[in-house]
């Protein structure tokens, strides 16, 4: 059974074989995190963006949640981008400044 239509997809060897999705990389930044605030596509719900921090996603996710207990709100991360619920800017770029970071607030 040697047609140009098949392919090896189980082997007694190792097991099921897979292809190796990549990871997508995120964009490095410009060394500035910026703050955005946000209410389209949220039924007028304002969230503050924070976008632009040159971390790993372990060290993401612990930075989001010390800004979330800080401010007294939720929040998530998605695709490398800390989402705090509320229009927390100014503690928040006092938070991250305070971190030794550079912060402009983005946006209206």
């Amino acid at each position: 059974m040697n047609d140009d239509n098949s392919r090896l997809v189980y082997s007694t060897d190792s097991g099921r074989i897979k292809q190796e999705e990549a990871k997508p990389q995120r964009a490095k930044g410009d060394g500035i995190v910026r703050l955005q605030r946000q209410t389209s596509g949220r039924k007028g719900k304002g969230v503050c963006l924070i976008t632009g921090v040159d971390l790993d996603d372990a060290a993401l996710d612990k930075l989001a949640a010390e800004l979330k207990k800080k401010c007294g709100c939720g929040g998530s991360v998605k695709d490398g981008v800390i989402e705090i619920q509320g229009d927390k800017r100014d503690l928040l770029k006092q938070l991250l400044e305070a971190k030794g970071m550079k912060v402009k607030l983005a946006g209206g």
